[in-house]
């Protein structure tokens, strides 16, 4: 079983990054590879080590956070690793928890893969499997931000995070009118990070 990698990115594509390791170049299939664009020297990537008969796969993120919940996703029956990784990939992980707790079932199937049958088997299942997974618990009542009611501006959020990995203000000013301009402009925090950051490694 594979936990992690510590390595140099070498490579990314829309879907995968690849993590050179002592010579060996891992194909990691992500949520969002682009997070990893701007990563200079050693990164660690949390993986899973996921073996089906025609094919040995990792998929991995940036946080122990995100790899446990996408251990919980992939147990719910309907959900497998490429809709994990959809999941993961259109709404934060403190996010997809809240709405579980929640049983917000609209939040959950806006993400990707997810229809509401599938919604609610991932609230009967997981909704007391979650504690420790983010700062959201049951116990306290301390929820996450609502899920749709915290979106109402999530470029300035997507912005931020950007604006910490080290883009400027005008590089981030000039993708923002690419993705308005092309329609692309709507969908989560994560969603709007991803298409920005494919954005931005395309114009390096």
């Amino acid at each position: 079983m594979i936990d992690f990698l510590r390595g140099t990115v070498e490579h990314l594509e829309s879907e995968y990054v690849v993590i050179e390791v002592q010579g060996v170049g891992y194909r990691v299939f992500c949520p969002n590879p682009f997070a990893f664009a701007k990563k200079e020297g050693p990164v660690t990537v949390y993986t899973h080590h996921h073996v089906r008969e025609d094919a040995i796969l990792l998929f991995g993120f940036p946080t122990r956070e995100e790899q446990r919940l996408f251990r919980k996703l992939i147990e719910v029956s309907g959900i497998g690793p490429r809709v994990a990784l959809g999941i993961l990939g259109g709404g934060t992980p403190d996010h997809v928890i809240s709405a579980i707790y929640q049983e917000n079932v609209t939040f959950l199937t806006k993400l990707p893969g997810i229809g509401k049958k599938t919604a609610q088997r991932m609230i009967l299942d997981l909704k007391d499997k979650l504690d420790g997974l983010s700062g959201i618990t049951m116990q306290t009542g301390l929820f996450a931000a609502e899920p749709e009611a915290g979106n109402a501006e999530p470029w300035q959020e997507a912005k931020d995070g950007l604006r910490a990995l080290g883009y400027t203000e005008s590089e981030l000013d000039r993708v923002w009118l690419t993705l308005k301009k092309s329609g692309e402009d709507a969908g989560s925090v994560d969603v709007l990070m991803k298409k920005a950051l494919k954005l931005l490694y395309v114009a390096k």
